[in-house]
């Protein structure tokens, strides 16, 4: 009977130092670890209008998407309809696109290229630039 008791009381003072290392090693972990830095992306976003004018924004952002770094960017808007396939710009700083119109839409170019996907899943990495532009197409 002895034996059990010296066992169980071996086993909580186990536990209990146990507890206490990871309770330990938990507060240094909190101290330690890495914080999250806002906007640890850096993109630029210009948007060239109608008019060939363009105006450029700075974004510091963590989007993962187009979209949500063109909601983070100070100044400027957008409208647009969702579809299937996500939203479809229709309008920017103002300035409506009309395709049936005129055959005019908002064109999106990442580093130079036409962008691959729409807003919502265009990926954003830092240092990207992105070029929204007014665009009429050519119709024969």
């Amino acid at each position: 009977m002895k034996e059990t008791g010296k066992f169980n009381k071996k086993v909580v003072i186990g536990l209990v130092v146990l507890i206490a290392v990871a309770a330990i090693l938990a507060g240094i972990y909190y101290v330690f670890a890495a914080k999250p830095v806002a906007g640890a992306k850096s993109i630029t976003l210009e948007v060239v209008d109608n008019k060939g004018e363009s105006t450029s924004y700075k974004v510091d952002t963590d989007a993962e998407y187009l979209r949500e770094a063109m909601e983070e960017a100070e100044g400027l808007e957008f409208t647009g309809s969702e579809s299937e396939y996500g939203m479809m710009v229709e309008s920017v700083n103002g300035t409506v696109a009309d395709y049936n119109e005129d055959g005019a839409y908002w064109g999106f170019f990442v580093n130079g290229d036409y962008c691959a996907n729409g807003i919502d899943s265009q990926p954003v990495f830092d240092g990207d630039a992105f070029q929204i532009v007014y665009t009429v197409s050519v119709v024969e």
